[in-house]
């Protein structure tokens, strides 16, 4: 596979992380509104600074088969959140995706639009043929954001994860390739 990123939509840049984005990757990553619903977090300096090693040591690998990319926004030169694709099953070509943002920029369609090039990237440069995401069920901006892309609900599992100590519903939302055309 031919590497499919960086990513340039109108408003943002999804490429790899680098060294000097700790201090925004920290902003989000340790906002416990930001984190509440997500299976980690809030971080602590020396989580952030873990992850950012792992990820930056991870990058110099190709082929790999997840993918994990910054979501910079153009206007202020600064990273707000991330998005990773993270191919499953390499047989059937199905991969999941997830996303976070930083609550300052809630609500200005950023995440749709890195979703949107994620998912595009995802079905007409690596010839995926289906990518699904989950949610729990009270993280309303982020299935709405799944919806917006184009996916469906396809399941509502009950009390399917134990994270942060209570137990968790989850929707699965997913997207095959031949209906992606007909979203966009």
């Amino acid at each position: 596979m031919t590497r499919w990123f960086p990513i340039d939509t109108p408003r943002l840049y999804l490429r790899e992380f680098h060294p000097t984005d700790e201090d925004d990757v920290h902003a989000y990553a340790s906002d416990p509104d930001v984190v509440r619903l997500m299976i980690w977090g809030p971080n602590t300096p020396e989580l952030t600074r873990a992850f950012l090693a792992r990820t930056l040591a991870e990058q110099k690998e190709w082929p790999r088969n997840s993918v994990g990319l910054a979501i910079e926004l153009k206007e202020e030169r600064r990273v707000i959140g991330s998005i990773g694709l993270r191919i499953k099953d390499e047989p059937n070509r199905t991969a999941d995706i997830g996303y976070v943002l930083a609550r300052r920029y809630w609500g200005r369609g950023y995440m749709p639009e890195a979703a949107r090039a994620i998912l595009d990237a995802a079905f007409r440069r690596a010839g995926l043929h289906r990518v699904w995401a989950t949610c729990d069920t009270r993280n309303g901006a982020s299935y709405r954001v799944m919806e917006k892309i184009g996916m469906r609900r396809e399941a509502h599992f009950l009390q399917n994860a134990l994270e942060k100590n209570e137990w968790r519903d989850s929707y699965l939302y997913a997207i095959l390739a031949e209906e992606w055309p007909a979203t966009r």
